[in-house]
Order: structure tokens, then sequence, then C-alpha cells
């Protein structure tokens, strides 16, 4: 609790001071990777509510992919990496697994996200994830939120970043 204490003050710091993220999205027709890169913020409505907030990079896949939450000032606050049927979690010197994403997510944030629809929901594409709605307007502006319903309690994930010139 005390650790995610902490990330929460220092990342939330972040999002006072972040600068704008930077998308690459994936090529039509190609094997590139999707990058993204901008400010994520969660909160929980737990009791005590939680709350967390990071600068991320996340890239790759829904299936294989990296997401690295850091501290405006750089200082990393954990590296997430998933392939199939297995999650790890690198925070400093210690390496954790997890079996699945979600795990992974739930014990970092105090929430399982949807990291694979996150993927499509950055590039303005909806995805059905059950018990979370994302509200995918403003993405041409950058923005995205999503709600989680269900299970509870519930949680709003909000996540700032720049769109690239067409």
């Amino acid at each position: 609790m005390r650790r995610r204490a902490l990330l929460a003050g220092a990342a939330g710091a972040g999002l006072l001071v972040a600068g704008c993220a930077t998308p690459r999205s994936r090529s039509a027709g190609t094997d590139t990777p999707a990058r993204w890169s901008g400010r994520l913020a969660l909160s929980v409505d737990s009791t005590p509510p939680q709350t967390f907030a990071a600068v991320f990079e996340l890239e790759g896949s829904p299936e294989r992919g990296q997401l690295l939450l850091t501290t405006p000032l750089g200082n990393t606050l954990g590296a997430l990496q998933w392939t199939p049927g297995e999650a790890i979690l690198r925070d400093g010197n210690q390496q954790r697994r997890y079996a699945s994403l979600a795990e992974l997510t739930q014990a970092v944030t105090g929430a399982a996200l949807p990291v694979g629809a996150l993927f499509d929901w950055l590039e303005g594409r909806p995805a059905e994830v059950p018990g979370w709605r994302a509200e995918l307007s403003q993405v041409p502006q950058g923005r995205l939120q999503a709600t989680r319903d269900a299970p509870l309690p519930t949680a709003q994930l909000r996540l700032v970043f720049d769109r690239p010139a067409p």
C-alpha cells in the first residue's frame, strides 16, 4: 500500500508537469509494432479510494508487448512485458511473473487494466472488454477515457497523448 501511495504521488506530480506524448501507430499492412506514449491516470472507487498516475510508453500488440511506466523525471516505476501465457513486471532489480497481464496490472495499479484494448482505443477503434466502456470521441484530440463498471469497485482510466498530423 505504501508503494502504491509513493508511486501515485510521484506520478501524480507528473501529470502536472509531463510533456505531450507522441503516438506512432502501426502502419497499415506492415508488421511494425504500434507505439504510443503519453500520460495516464487511474482512479479506483475503492475504500479508501486509490489513484495511480504515470507517464507511459506502450509498444507491441495485445498478444506481445511492453508498457513502461515512469515519473516525469524519467524514474522507472515499472516495466511490464507480456507474451501469450506470461506477464512480467520489472521493478528495479526485482522481476515478478504473473499468469496474465490483467493480474499484473491489478498488482501494479489496483485495477486490472484492458491493455490489449488500448491498442484499438488509441487508434479510435472500438474494442469490447467486459465491464469496460471507452469514450472514443476525444481520441482525435489526444484524449481517451474508459470506465470500468464491473467488477466493483468502479474505475476511471484517462490517457492524454498527441495525435500525429495527417
